[in-house]
């Protein structure tokens, strides 16, 4: 049976909006490569991901979950299919965008990188914060730099440096696992325990009374990024990145990977050399 006038034209005004969106990205010269391509190659790296043995498709892990949905809408507005391409580094992904495997990234935002990849202002942030027993008197992150007072940390992690670079009079006790830090806390041989805050609250319940505080001494920033030669791009995808946290799409993500202890990042301005300007946290 032929379809109806009535129900082509209904099928009609509801395609019109998604051509009239396909061709304005046709139009827009800074991702018209993509749209001729027919997909965007959204670039990750480990441990962000994890990889299907069977199919060998990867997914998000951890505050990498947040990654997916994200992409997607991203692809959406594009009006192309997308490709989710695993790296095993952050070198290894700032390689593929520089070699034009990789469209765009994730990757956290590190000054010294700022010569390689062109940077989005962050759209999430991961805290670095103290877990403290119940009877400690430490209420706030500038309780812990005090002389008597000894930190957990695992050794070389973003927030281990980030501790020393503040710490004055404290004694940072390094360990290698979370679970060294955690029993040093438990054991009471450490007044606190630092580390980003997702995984302080996984451990938070295992010690009765512990506290996990509010709030932070730095924070690792997750951003997205584009071969350094892009600035055209990159204004596209930075106008995306704030798209998507002011209309809640990052939180809705956030909330549905069900990852504690992840905030998302105020509204921020990527700077000319692609490092960001954004609002100082307390």
């Amino acid at each position: 049976m032929k379809p109806s006038f009535r129900a082509i034209l209904l099928t009609a005004v509801l395609l019109a909006p998604l051509a009239a969106a396909h061709a304005q990205q046709v139009a827009d010269p800074r991702v018209a490569d993509i749209v001729r391509a027919g997909k965007v190659r959204v670039g990750m790296h480990l441990p962000q991901f994890v990889k299907d043995p069977a199919t060998g498709e990867i997914h998000g892990n951890g505050t990498g979950a947040v990654i997916e949905p994200v992409s997607r809408s991203l692809a959406a507005r594009l009006g192309v299919r997308l490709e989710l391409v695993g790296n095993p580094s952050p070198p290894a992904l700032i390689e593929c965008l520089d070699s034009d495997a990789c469209d765009v990234g994730f990757l956290r935002f590190v000054p010294s990188r700022v010569n390689d990849v062109g940077y989005t202002a962050p759209y999430i942030i991961v805290p670095f914060t103290f877990m403290v027993p119940a009877v400690s008197a430490i209420r706030s992150a500038a309780d812990v730099d005090k002389p008597g007072i000894r930190i957990a940390a695992v050794r070389s992690h973003a927030s281990t440096l980030a501790l020393k670079r503040i710490v004055k009079t404290a004694e940072i006790i390094e360990v290698e696992i979370p679970d060294q830090a955690f029993e040093l806390v438990k054991a009471g041989r450490a007044d606190a325990w630092a580390s980003p805050r997702p995984p302080l609250l996984e451990y938070q319940p295992k010690l009765s009374g512990a506290r996990v505080l509010d709030d932070h001494y730095g924070a690792n920033r997750q951003a997205m990024a584009v071969p350094k030669a892009r600035a055209d791009r990159l204004e596209y995808i930075s106008a995306f990145v704030e798209e998507a946290k002011a209309s809640g799409l990052v939180q809705r993500a956030i909330d549905a990977v069900g990852e504690r202890g992840i905030e998302v990042a105020p509204a921020g301005v990527p700077m000319a050399t692609g490092s960001v300007a954004a609002p100082a946290h307390k």
